[in-house]
């Protein structure tokens, strides 16, 4: 849930600015319980991805724009480095998709 949440900003499939479910009615839609929709929030809140404004709800941040900016300019600079040193694309992805399944299938930050 939170992973999708992520992609979502990322996508910009949720814009800056969106209201998010509240934790029990977004609980109550998918069948989980409250702790672990909340702690999904909690997570994303402190990764910037969204802003909780007490009683105005939900939102996301401003901050998940910048957060996509930032992976742009490291993935600019990852590939002018592949290209320096000779990688195929072929190759420079590759090095990506592993690095990437390492990070988000238990592989160390």
């Amino acid at each position: 849930m939170r992973a999708g949440f992520a992609l979502r900003i990322a996508n910009r499939e949720l814009a800056v600015g969106a209201r998010l479910p509240t934790v029990r009615a977004l609980a109550a839609d998918l069948g989980l319980a409250v702790n672990t929709v909340a702690r999904a929030y909690r997570e994303l809140e402190e990764a910037g991805l969204i802003e909780t404004r007490g009683r105005a709800g939900t939102v996301v941040s401003a901050a998940g724009e910048r957060s996509r900016e930032r992976a742009l300019r490291a993935a600019r600079s990852y590939a002018l480095t592949a290209r320096e040193v000779g990688l195929s694309v072929e190759e420079a992805g590759e090095i990506v998709r592993a690095a990437l399944a390492d990070q988000y299938h238990g592989g160390t930050p």
